[in-house]
């Protein structure tokens, strides 16, 4: 790998971490914070899943997706369902309130990507989506 091209990726990263939190904290996108439409977005698209199976999705803390779970659940958007062979165990499922929070926030942002990236040709989309998926597997599987 070329140290140039590393570099001038690494500078483009930050900006982009730079300003997407700057997004997220003066313009709200959607009903939903980071972490509660991740989580609701992973339920959603692979149905119910217990806090172990979220925290190694996403690479965090059982605490932490424990506590995200609970605000979730605090707020009517999932619910638990117990596990009939072992009572300590649950998994969690979205709630129709759940659902409809989770599909607000997902158009909310899908218009603020789709202003972001108005002058970008389908291929360019296709392609920087490709290789954004591939980053984040690559994140995944070294992290």
């Amino acid at each position: 790998m070329e140290e140039h091209s590393l570099e001038n990726l690494e500078l483009e990263l930050a900006i982009l971490y730079r300003r997407i939190n700057s997004i997220s904290s003066h313009n709200k996108l959607g009903p939903l914070d980071r972490s509660a439409y991740l989580l609701l977005h992973q339920i959603t698209s692979h149905g119910s899943a217990g806090v172990k199976a979220l925290a190694d999705e996403f690479k965090l803390d059982i605490s932490t997706v424990s506590r995200q779970a609970a605000a979730l659940e605090n707020k009517g958007y999932i619910y638990k369902i117990p596990n009939p062979k072992d009572g300590r165990a649950y998994s969690f499922q979205i709630t129709k309130l759940g659902l409809k929070e989770y599909t607000e926030s997902k158009q909310v942002r899908l218009v603020r990507v789709k202003k972001v990236l108005e002058n970008w040709s389908n291929e360019e989309l296709n392609l920087f989506a490709e290789l954004l998926n591939k980053f984040n597997r690559s994140v995944l599987e070294k992290s």
